[in-house]
């Protein structure tokens, strides 16, 4: 598998071998740092982490990766650069491709991160774009497989707003790598259906199938993974919580919702941050308001043995990690 000088951008943009690929070096490069050999694969050489949206496990795994692979990182928070203010993102790119050996970009719009692959003459690594998420995806098949040994046959069932990064990625990662993907929230929630349409083609050849329902106790039979995600993502109005309250609690993981597998051996799952509890602000405003202790995923389930939520969450760090030693 040879990525060296590619962008890691979208899944769509990779073969389901190529996917593979990545999650066996990061189990491989995992195996090593738990061992404790060293594996400074990109000694001397130097990334930079645009950051429009803050966040803790991408943040904290790139500079980590890179760390361990011998470089040297710099991280620009929504105020640390002048992109799309004073500069372009065009003349970012190449300003930064010429001090850099990576790009990283975490924010807004996927063709801004597009944009910057373009404009660089180094690789650009979608850290979070409000389309898509790929480095989480890695991160959650190298955890599936850790737990099943497995990924192909799986049946995957993702609960609550599936139109954005989230939803659409996994969808993408299922199709590729031949999970059974299942959205389950109500119909205006569901993907984009052109997108939907290219992993119906995708599905074909690696033998998923793809749902969408509407009623959770169906969604959720003989399921081995249930994902959710928080109901209000990074950048939305305040305004949209209560009308994502009342329409996606039903839609909760809870212990009941979990029972209705039939399976004791499905996993619960979270891309994280996690409103479980009330211990956040935004949790106990919320709780205060409307009367409710937990949103998307009951504590409950969220401390259960069924939950790899931490797992996956470490898993963050050696499937970037494998991304950048690829492609550099």
């Amino acid at each position: 598998m040879n990525l060296q000088g590619r962008d890691f951008l979208k899944l769509l943009d990779y073969t389901p071998e190529e996917i593979l690929g990545l999650i066996d070096l990061a189990a491989d490069l995992k195996a090593k740092k738990k061992a404790g050999i060293p594996h400074r694969m990109h000694e001397g050489k130097n990334i930079v982490l645009l950051f429009e949206k803050d966040s803790t496990r991408t943040r904290c795994a790139f500079e980590v990766a890179g760390a361990d692979l011998g470089m040297s990182v710099t991280y620009l928070g929504p105020s640390g650069s002048q992109m799309g203010k004073k500069e372009s993102i065009a003349d970012t790119a190449r300003v930064l491709a010429g001090m850099y050996d990576g790009i990283e970009y975490r924010g807004f719009g996927q063709d801004i991160v597009e944009e910057l692959a373009k404009y660089s003459k180094v690789p650009v690594w979608n850290g979070l774009t409000n389309e898509y998420h790929p480095t989480q995806i890695l991160a959650d098949m190298l955890t599936i497989r850790e737990r099943f040994g497995c990924l192909k046959g799986l049946n995957f069932v993702y609960m609550g707003d599936a139109r954005y990064n989230m939803g659409n990625s996994l969808m993408v990662g299922c199709a590729k790598l031949g999970l059974n993907f299942t959205a389950c929230c109500p119909e205006k929630y569901f993907p984009d259906k052109a997108l939907i349409a290219k992993c119906q083609e995708i599905a074909k050849e690696s033998g998923a199938a793809l749902r969408f329902e509407t009623d959770p106790a169906a969604a959720v039979k003989d399921a081995d993974v249930i994902y959710t995600d928080v109901w209000v993502s990074m950048g939305e109005p305040a305004e949209v919580w209560e009308e994502r309250i009342r329409e996606l609690t039903p839609y909760q993981v809870n212990s009941q919702l979990m029972a209705k597998t039939g399976k004791a051996t499905t996993v619960f799952m979270h891309c994280l941050p996690a409103f479980h509890d009330l211990k956040t602000k935004i949790g106990k405003e919320m709780g205060e308001k409307f009367g409710i202790d937990c949103m998307e995923v009951s504590d409950a389930v969220f401390e259960s043995e069924q939950s790899i939520v931490f797992q996956e969450a470490e898993n963050r760090m050696h499937t970037i990690k494998a991304v950048m030693a690829a492609t550099l």
